[in-house]
């Protein structure tokens, strides 16, 4: 009983842990908003900048795979290239050590659990008393996570699993074969860390079996190596669906690791010999040794924060020989070229935090936008076009965006219903609920466009001949929406609206809809008086009726923007 009790603690504590540093790294994001992006997006002018992006991002974030969805998704969007993305994982490879000295503060021999404690009761006032919420959440994950780490520490030693023979059988057996205990602690560390998707609990493990003086210290080193493998094949799994551009980033996440493994194993017994040394705590093979749990978690973070530091200076000169070898490996599939180019920021397949997963669909529908807004300036070319051939090319790529809206509002709202499913706070909640009536509306713009380039086909194959008045108020019509159309297009890549703004667009939407029933009059009465045909008529009044539909569905967009402004 007393075992079985003992089990569920350490199952428990390793879950307490992971959960823990998943809080912290949603609260982190919620904290840190836009400027990531804008940090990444700024700072990565070359390799050494786009290295130091990745390690900043990550150490501040706790998540390199936040760091890693945001690099992909830039690189979808043509922000960032693939060198450049490489650097930044790379980065993100030593950012993500600094949760290993995290993990040396609460699982050394340091009493932590009045700090804990007192985190808790600090986060719970905040929380509660919605003062600063998202600082209580970072320290309720905080608190969870060095709870979790103390929990395992106390747990593992109440077992004494160094006095347990069966334990003791088997790491003494599995330590004996010189290299080939190290090929076998690297597979499972590997297998273990692909299996619960999380190196943070796979390295809490390996200190605390070191600490309890059970698993010598080259085999714990060869288990962390099997970390830094496993983790990069979570990635390449999650990306097998995502676009080739995230593939090839994934695959070269891997291949850097890989490298990093080879020759550290050539080198692994003279490497851990020198960070011994540096603690210095004497080095025996295969064998455990007498070393207070704070050196053993020391030595073992030392090694993880110099092996990615090293690994990533040794192959920052190759990385465009990196990415020669990814591209290589995998070439461009010209079949989802198409589909490639429709999303550009959520289009990576790797998820992220929900509230980071919010920011990269503003990022996609400010894109969607942006396309609807060519459909206008196609709309124009359109009406004023009178060959056949260029007539009907123009008219092709109109159908082809009004296909493109359609998926994108598809594949957008999916995506946020997906992120809808994670944890997120009601402010959030108000957040997809617009963005998912925002892409609702654009997409009825793309429809709008498309409708109106039917018309105008219309127009063209029955041979309609507008007078010049009729031109002139079809064009001062489109004029007025394709301006209304820009400042939507603004107020998403900003994802604000200011009430000076607002009132700006509103009065643009009156100034549409009056223009509307001062021509529906005169419409009829320049029908009555015969000036042209009532087929002629009721072509033309299709045109302008659409176009003010048009303006109808941008400035729904524009007012969910400003609720959305006014929500904050």
């Amino acid at each position: 009983m007393q075992l079985a009790l003992q089990i569920i603690t350490l199952i428990g504590s390793v879950a307490m842990l992971m959960y823990g540093l998943k809080v912290m790294s949603e609260s982190l994001q919620k904290m840190a908003g836009s400027r990531l992006s804008n940090v990444l997006g700024t700072m990565t002018t070359n390799r050494f900048t786009g290295v130091l992006t990745g390690a900043f991002i990550t150490a501040a974030v706790q998540s390199s795979t936040a760091t890693s969805v945001m690099t992909v998704s830039f690189v979808s969007a043509g922000i960032l290239s693939l060198t450049q993305a490489i650097s930044v994982i790379m980065g993100a490879h030593i950012g993500t050590t600094f949760t290993a000295w995290i993990m040396v503060l609460g699982g050394g021999s340091y009493d932590l659990r009045l700090v804990i404690y007192t985190m808790i009761v600090l986060a719970v006032a905040l929380i509660y008393t919605k003062k600063n919420a998202t600082l209580g959440d970072l320290f309720i994950g905080l608190s969870l996570l060095l709870l979790g780490l103390t929990t395992l520490k106390i747990n593992a030693t109440e077992m004494h699993l160094d006095q347990m023979e069966p334990v003791r059988n088997f790491f003494v057996t599995t330590s004996s074969w010189g290299y080939g205990s190290y090929f076998l602690y690297l597979l499972i560390g590997t297998v273990l860390t692909f299996s619960v998707q999380s190196s943070a609990a796979i390295m809490a493990i390996t200190m605390t079996l070191c600490s309890s003086h059970v698993l010598p210290m080259d085999m714990g080193i060869a288990l962390i190596l099997g970390e830094n493998l496993g983790t990069t094949i979570t990635a390449n799994v999650a990306a097998l669906s995502a676009s080739t551009m995230a593939r090839r980033a994934a695959l070269a996440h891997f291949v850097s690791n890989l490298f990093g493994v080879i020759w550290v194993l050539c080198l692994l017994r003279p490497f851990v010999e020198l960070i011994c040394r540096i603690w210095g705590v004497d080095f025996t093979p295969g064998v455990p040794g007498d070393i207070s749990p704070d050196k053993s978690n020391a030595i073992l973070a030392t090694f993880h924060t110099g092996f990615n530091v090293t690994n990533t200076f040794l192959l920052i000169g190759f990385i465009p020989w990196i990415e020669k070898l990814v591209t290589a490996l995998l070439p461009s599939n010209p079949e989802q070229k198409d589909k490639e180019s429709q999303l550009k920021f959520i289009s990576g397949g790797l998820m992220s935090t929900s509230e980071l997963s919010i920011l990269q669909a503003w990022k996609e529908v400010h894109v969607f936008a942006v396309r609807t807004q060519r459909m206008v300036g196609m709309i124009h070319d359109l009406y004023h076009e009178e060959d056949g051939v260029q007539f009907t090319k123009i008219f092709s790529r109109i159908e082809k965006y009004e296909g493109i809206c359609d998926r994108m509002e598809y594949e957008i709202a999916q995506y946020l219903n997906h992120v809808a499913d994670g944890r997120l706070s009601e402010q959030s909640k108000r957040e997809v609920h617009k963005m998912l009536r925002i892409v609702s509306e654009l997409e009825s713009v793309g429809d709008a466009n498309y409708n109106l380039a039917r018309y105008i086909r219309h127009k063209h194959e029955d041979r309609i001949r507008y007078t010049d008045y009729q031109n002139k108020n079809v064009e001062k019509m489109m004029s007025l929406t394709a301006e209304a159309e820009e400042k939507m297009v603004l107020a998403l890549e900003q994802v604000k609206i200011s009430d000076e703004e607002f009132i700006e667009m509103t009065d643009k939407e009156n100034e549409i809809n009056n223009f509307r029933d001062e021509l529906k009059l005169q419409n009829m009465q320049h029908i009555t008086d015969k000036e042209y045909d009532y087929s002629v008529g009721v072509s033309y009044m299709d045109i302008i009726l659409e176009l003010e539909k048009l303006g109808d569905y941008i400035i729904n967009v524009e007012e969910a923007v400003y609720e959305h402004k006014h929500d904050k």
